[in-house]
């Protein structure tokens, strides 16, 4: 007997069990069902799946921004001042005097002098003690300014040269003037390193190279060209320890700083040897792949480089006109004296602090300003034996603006802006002076007991308004003092006065 399994067996067919239906008589309607179902089932789950084989529906067109937020079709005209009228009106003496008196009160003690004229006719509006002479302060730089543009000329650059030495294996690096020397690479666009030290050593390496020069070579300084002390004895020492000055040279990095970007001090007290160390370094530096040595140590040179002694190489300083306006605007008291200096040896002077004020007094005479009564002890305003009236620096800036020697006109971009840059950058910013901000353009001028504001501005009628307001013997650090003569620089520029 064979045994059988749960398994189908494949022998033979199957009786069919009682009660079952047969497979072809079965009804299709189970199945109708099911298919259905299916159905059902499927197109959702497809339109979930799908996608994911498609990708994401084709973006539907981007709404147009808003009108403030499209370019425009045309540009519109520069928001700038209108061109002065010679036709404007005047202001009224009277009535200036009633807008500036009332608001020039010092703070705790002292005197505010100033005085007020129209730029092109010279008509005094306000006079308050204008002819006494005051100390000014950094404001003398206006003075300054303008011997530098009227013998050196807006365009004149300062030369900072490597010649042969005296000696055989000797280069001696040359003062002429440039104290905004850069460590680096010369930086074109900039003022403050517009030359720089680093590619003097290259240019001074490739020199050498031409001329077949190898071995040891041994770096002297010749700081000549200026003349007389360093250090003006005029200048107190705490000035000089906090470092507002320092001893003068015809070369340095940085206006003599040891970092460009650090102005408060110490200060370099041998700014030429500072800076030929520095070049030393980088000749070192540039020499090292091409055989050249630079002996260690640097030193002055025993005499001035001859006029006909071969130079290896140089580097230009910015233009005379953007040294003035860097010194208007951040008052650079190193820069001034430096310009001074360089003034006065470009008129046959010493370069000396005596050739500096004289050649400061001559100019400005020169230019039409009665200087009998200007006592001048430096040229940057930082002692306080220098004596100057505030009629004199209205006329300075009236000779600045709209005098008959166009080279002046190069200072114009160095004047501070009220609430926006140098050293009124951060001034005419409260609700007594903001009439001001952005209008008045003025040098400062700031000692312990002294303060000064001289300048121009446009008042409301577009008329040009020279001005110049000097505190003496005002409290140290009342800060009544600068916001009121911010206050009377700001009357002018709301001035309708008539």
């Amino acid at each position: 007997m064979t045994k059988t399994t749960g398994r189908e067996q494949p022998h033979g067919p199957r009786s069919p069990r009682p009660g079952s239906v047969k497979q072809g008589s079965r009804k299709p309607w189970p199945l109708a069902v099911a298919a259905l179902i299916l159905l059902v089932l499927a197109v959702p789950g497809a339109l979930l799946v799908a996608p994911g084989f498609l990708g994401p529906d084709a973006p539907g067109p981007t709404p147009a921004p808003p009108a403030w937020q499209q370019a425009p079709a045309t540009l519109p005209a520069p928001q700038v001042l209108a061109p002065l009228q010679p036709s404007a009106q005047v202001p009224a003496q009277p009535a200036v005097t009633a807008q500036v008196d009332p608001v020039l009160k010092t703070d705790g003690g002292g005197t505010f002098t100033g005085m007020v004229q129209d730029a092109l006719t010279g008509q005094v509006l306000f006079d308050r003690g204008g002819a006494e002479g005051r100390v000014p302060a950094s404001n003398l730089k206006l003075l300054t300014a303008v011997a530098a543009l009227r013998t050196l000329g807006p365009d004149h650059r300062f030369t900072t040269k490597v010649v042969q030495g005296p000696a055989a294996g000797q280069v001696v690096l040359v003062g002429g003037g440039d104290v905004l020397l850069a460590a680096g690479e010369s930086q074109p666009e900039q003022v403050m390193g517009h030359a720089g030290l680093a590619t003097l050593a290259a240019l001074t390496v490739e020199a050498l190279q031409a001329a077949g020069t190898t071995g040891d070579v041994k770096v002297l300084v010749d700081d000549s060209l200026f003349t007389g002390p360093a250090l003006n004895p005029a200048w107190q020492s705490g000035d000089v320890e906090a470092g507002e000055i320092a001893p003068l040279y015809p070369l340095a990095l940085n206006s003599a700083r040891f970092d460009p970007a650090v102005t408060t001090g110490p200060r370099p007290q041998d700014a030429a040897m500072a800076a030929a160390e520095e070049f030393a370094g980088r000749l070192r530096a540039a020499g090292a792949g091409v055989g050249l040595t630079v002996a260690a140590g640097v030193e002055r040179s025993p005499g001035a480089a001859q006029a006909n002694t071969a130079v290896l190489a140089g580097v230009e300083s910015a233009t005379v006109a953007e040294q003035v306006n860097l010194m208007l605007q951040v008052s650079d008291n190193y820069l001034a004296e430096t310009l001074g200096r360089m003034a006065g040896a470009a008129t046959g002077r010493p370069g000396s602090n005596d050739g500096a004020t004289a050649v400061v007094k001559a100019e400005l005479a020169a230019a039409g300003i009665p200087s009998d009564a200007v006592t001048l002890v430096d040229v940057c305003g930082l002692a306080m034996g220098n004596q100057v009236s505030a009629r004199q620096f209205a006329e300075v800036v009236r000779a600045i603006t709209t005098g008959a020697d166009t080279r002046l006109r190069a200072a114009l971009d160095g004047f501070p802006v009220g609430g926006l840059s140098g050293t009124l950058g951060t001034r005419y910013g409260d609700a007594t002076t903001s009439g001001g901000a952005g209008l008045v353009r003025a040098k400062t001028g700031t000692l312990n007991t002294v303060l000064a504001l001289s300048g121009y501005v446009v008042d409301a009628d577009g008329r040009l308004l020279v001005f110049s307001f000097i505190g003496n013997g005002l409290a140290p650090g009342a800060a009544g003092n600068k916001e009121a003569l911010d206050r009377a620089a700001a009357a002018l520029a709301g001035c309708g006065c008539r």
